[in-house]
């Protein structure tokens, strides 16, 4: 693919972002790692959760981004992730990953 202007700029990957619709990015994306998933033969997932860093607004008072992954370390590949409820803790988080992805494969 040429790319005759050079890599698009941060802001225009946000805005071609912000115009899909993200139901549809989500299941799309998931369909893919399903595909990619049997093609490679990954039979390996590890699960980690992580809370992200600087992602908490003092002002608004919202708490820490806290996320649960799904990942092939043979492949390099984030194969699901889901948001840990503000009011919950990774283990109810860990069962809605295998609703997403893994239940499918």
């Amino acid at each position: 693919m040429n790319l005759p202007h050079g890599i698009p700029s941060h802001d225009t990957f946000d805005r071609v972002f912000g115009l899909l619709e993200s139901q549809v990015l989500e299941e799309s994306f998931l369909s893919w790692v399903n595909d990619i998933t049997k093609k490679l033969n990954i039979e390996l997932i590890h699960i980690d959760g992580k809370t992200s860093k600087g992602s908490y607004d003092r002002e608004s008072n919202l708490k820490a981004l806290h996320s649960v992954s799904a990942w092939s370390s043979e492949q390099g590949l984030v194969l699901a992730q889901q948001k840990v409820d503000d009011k919950s803790n990774e283990i109810t988080a860990v069962p809605l990953l295998g609703e997403k992805s893994l239940d499918n494969r």
